[in-house]
């Protein structure tokens, strides 16, 4: 008798210690009973009776989901290839369980279409140029589709927009063109306040007697400083004229004498 006493008790001990399940502080456990849910299992040790009850941990921690590469054009019909990360965590344990089947897989294919419908409704600048608003943008459809499983979506971020190579060689000349052009109007807008400076400058040696020939002896002795510079003296035009009307015409008592001497 004293035997079976013994082995009973070893079995209800037995019993007891596999009964014994923990729940970390980061989970919540989903308890059933006779595969029906009957409740929450909070952080620490319960008793989960073996053949009558069943639970699953849910992980409450928040989770990255890395979406692959995706293929997709957008709405200026240019394809482009896009991949991003979701972060998200559980809210309502029981919901992710009850409601859907893998909620990690599930998360993943709706990322995946969202993610190119998103695109297909941006033009390529835009997608380039506002990554915070598209990454937005798919955060909200896909929170808002989640919300029935008890997940909340926290943040997408678009990780890397990867363009053809053509389409890198368009974008390179158009910023080229850019710079350029950029390039020409800085220097226009130089040329236009040095000729403004050089006009007044102008105007003041011209109202003050002697500043002109001040200013020349001037250029000639910067010149003169550096014996490798080449120096050229400035010949008003007026003066090579009245050199060439000497050339051409003759005084009159040298025409008069002429005339004498044949």
């Amino acid at each position: 008798m004293p035997n079976i006493i013994w082995t009973i008790s070893g079995i209800i001990i037995f019993i007891i210690l596999i009964s014994i399940k923990q729940v970390n502080q980061y989970q919540k456990g989903v308890k059933f009973r006779l595969g029906k849910y009957i409740g929450l299992m909070e952080p620490g040790w319960r008793l989960v009776w073996p053949i009558f009850y069943f639970y699953k941990k849910i992980d409450l921690r928040v989770k990255a989901v890395d979406v692959p590469n995706q293929e997709a054009i957008t709405k200026d019909n240019i394809s482009v290839s896009v991949n991003a990360v979701i972060y998200y965590k559980v809210q309502e344990a029981n919901k992710a369980v009850l409601e859907v089947e893998d909620f990690y897989y599930a998360i993943s294919q709706l990322a995946q279409t969202t993610m190119r419908n998103a695109v297909g409704q941006v033009d390529l600048d835009d997608l380039l140029s506002q990554r915070d608003r598209v990454s937005e943008s798919i955060r909200s459809i896909i929170d808002k589709a989640t919300d029935p499983w008890g997940i909340k979506v926290l943040n997408v971020e678009l990780k890397d927009i990867t363009l053809p190579e053509e389409m890198k060689r368009v974008i390179g000349k158009q910023a080229e063109a850019e710079r350029e052009k950029r390039a020409i109007i800085i220097k226009a807008e130089g040329e236009v306040m040095a000729a403004n400076n050089m006009a007044k400058a102008a105007r003041i040696l011209s109202e003050a007697k002697g500043a002109l020939h001040l200013r020349t002896l001037q250029s000639i002795n910067d010149v003169s400083s550096d014996q490798s510079n080449t120096i050229i003296f400035a010949v008003p035009l007026e003066i090579l004229r009245a050199f060439e009307k000497f050339g051409k015409e003759l005084p009159d008592e040298d025409k008069d004498k002429e005339n004498k001497d044949k």
